[in-house]
């Protein structure tokens, strides 16, 4: 049997949460499921950073076009809610969040042709992957498509390599694209009022939409001295962070699923969450939530994590147990368990 992945969104350095997620469901098969044939198919404009990939014996590489394909596979498996033109005998299709069809936290170029793509995608596919409840609800609602299509596996997320072996310094640390939907000028507003010196705010993630107007609020902060923005980090370097931060702070107006949050659990660091979108279902009791709109009650909760060492303990261990529910290893599962509704 033969299946072929589109394995686009997998490489480079730079990966969110989406690459991620490619990342581990296309070793993770290959790697579990050695007498099986996999395909790797790279779009062309990522097929040459996709012959530098190291790949399992199992695994060979193939370019993936619109229109019409140079290869055959028992089951195509779109994993970032987008499908070829070109059909297949049997699809799968991973839809992570619906945010462009909801709200403008990305160009209106890139939400019509997003929006395109994943209802296409939807119509086409044989079964539909959701990563959260919440994602299946939306696919199910804005485009239409039947429960009876859907099934619900759940991220995963890496545990660490090593526990934390160095004290916690007063550090909130955000993990993330700097953009719109990550609600940063509000964290920024409750960290002026919550957190007084020597914490730090630490938001290590690349820009993204809408970063220009955060790093404007940055800039007027009083606190700016006390924010630092180092944009993209290395596993390395974010190990670290993770390691030594205090308080992870995560009040994002929109997501599928939310990987950072369950990071963060994994690595011994209490969570404040946003109890929007998919984040009540990733996070479940472990963290402390609170509505990202709501900047007074984001400071409030803030506040709290800070002076309450109690508090933080109690989170931190309920944070571990929580992130050791989600493996990768079950979401590699998972999906083969889908693909073998249709093979």
């Amino acid at each position: 049997m033969t299946i072929a992945l589109d394995a686009t969104y997998s490489t480079g350095r730079n990966l969110s949460g989406v690459g991620v997620y490619c990342r581990e469901i296309l070793s993770g098969l290959a790697r579990t499921r050695p007498s099986e044939s996999f395909r790797w198919c790279y779009r062309p404009h990522r097929l040459r950073p996709g012959l530098g990939e190291s790949r399992p014996p199992n695994v060979s590489l193939r370019p993936l076009f619109e229109s019409w394909q140079v290869f055959r596979a028992d089951l195509f498996h779109g994993l970032n809610q987008r499908l070829p033109s070109s059909r297949f005998r049997r699809t799968v299709c991973t839809f992570h969040d619906l945010f462009v069809l909801t709200s403008e936290y990305s160009t209106a170029d890139f939400r019509s042709r997003f929006a395109e793509q994943a209802r296409q995608a939807a119509a086409r596919a044989d079964l539909i992957i959701c990563v959260s409840s919440f994602t299946a609800t939306q696919v199910h609602e804005l485009l239409g498509v039947d429960r009876a299509r859907l099934r619900v596996v759940l991220h995963g997320t890496v545990p660490p390599a090593v526990e934390p072996d160095v004290p916690r310094e007063p550090i909130v640390l955000h993990v993330g694209a700097v953009q719109l939907r990550k609600n940063l000028s509000r964290l920024v507003a409750a960290f002026e009022r919550a957190a007084p010196p020597p914490w730090r705010l630490v938001l290590a993630g690349a820009d993204g939409f809408g970063a220009e107007s955060v790093h404007q609020r940055i800039a007027a902060s009083p606190a700016r001295q006390r924010i630092e923005t180092p944009g993209w980090v290395g596993e390395e370097t974010l190990e670290s962070l993770y390691r030594r931060a205090s308080v992870f702070a995560f009040p994002s107006l929109d997501e599928g699923f939310g990987i950072p949050v369950l990071e963060a659990m994994a690595r011994g660091v209490p969570v404040l969450s946003s109890n929007r979108s998919a984040l009540p279902e990733a996070c479940g009791d472990a963290a402390l939530q609170v509505d990202p709109f709501n900047e007074e009650e984001i400071a409030h909760a803030l506040q709290g994590l800070i002076e309450d060492e109690t508090l933080r303990r109690s989170l931190t261990e309920a944070g571990r147990a929580r992130a050791a529910l989600f493996p990768w290893a079950r979401a590699v599962n998972e999906t083969w368990k889908v693909y073998g509704e249709l093979l």
